[in-house]
């Protein structure tokens, strides 16, 4: 029990972590700085170097670069120059949408890997008897793969969705209001994401005995339901 609760705990710093670092405290400056009127352009500047500074942190912590940090701190310095040079705060709006765009294509790339990214998600949601039911349904089971792969589609599809709203209220929509309803925009997608991927990991588990995530092995009553599914298959 104590290991189960150590593990959600993670988990919940995990996912807790990069929201409010990259999402709340960004959007609580910005609005922080109008309030003391701060020009726009400064604000959204100030205001992102947050998610920047911490992934420079979080670099020099960990001792390795990952990828996502590396591309925050790059977008931001090219839209702060872009923005610089033109004048223009909407500029830094579209690292909004820059972001989430090249998440969707990197998410839809991992097609291609012999692991979707959908796979690589859950192994670090689970624990160490959830990886290797998770490795072992991989090999044994076509449908956990097929069912992995699509999760990796719709979850791709939303980032792209994310940053096409997200570039569309940039260029559209008055520069303070952008903010706030981008983070709106990007929890209901979020939202609608993680509601998907619950349900979908709750039918596959009750039709093949089997997590999409791992994130508890297979119990004694549900082995009948795996042991059909295999005499079906062969």
């Amino acid at each position: 029990m104590e290991t189960e609760d150590r593990q959600g705990a993670q988990r919940g710093r995990a996912l807790g972590v990069p929201l409010t670092v990259n999402i709340v405290l960004p959007l609580v400056l910005y609005y922080v700085l109008r309030a003391q009127d701060v020009t726009q352009w400064q604000a959204l500047l100030l205001s992102g170097v947050l998610p920047a500074v911490h992934a420079l942190v979080t670099a020099l912590v960990r001792r390795r670069v990952d990828v996502f940090d590396l591309l925050v701190v790059a977008l931001l310095t090219v839209s702060a120059g872009l923005s610089a040079i033109g004048g223009s705060p909407r500029l830094l709006l579209l690292k909004d949408a820059a972001l989430p765009a090249v998440l969707g294509l990197w998410i839809l790339s991992s097609l291609f890997a012999a692991r979707p990214f959908a796979y690589h998600f859950g192994r670090r949601l689970a624990g160490s008897a959830g990886k290797s039911a998770a490795e072992r349904a991989w090999h044994e089971l076509p449908e956990f793969r097929a069912a992995l792969r699509g999760l990796t589609m719709l979850w791709g599809g939303a980032q792209l969705l994310d940053a096409a709203l997200s570039t569309v209220a940039a260029l559209a929509l008055p520069v303070d209001l952008v903010p706030v309803i981008g983070k709106i925009q990007s929890f209901a997608i979020l939202g609608a994401m993680v509601a998907l991927t619950v349900r979908r990991n709750r039918v596959f588990r009750d039709r093949y005995g089997v997590p999409l995530f791992g994130l508890r092995p297979p119990v004694a009553s549900e082995a009948p339901v795996r042991v059909a599914h295999d005499a079906v298959r062969t």
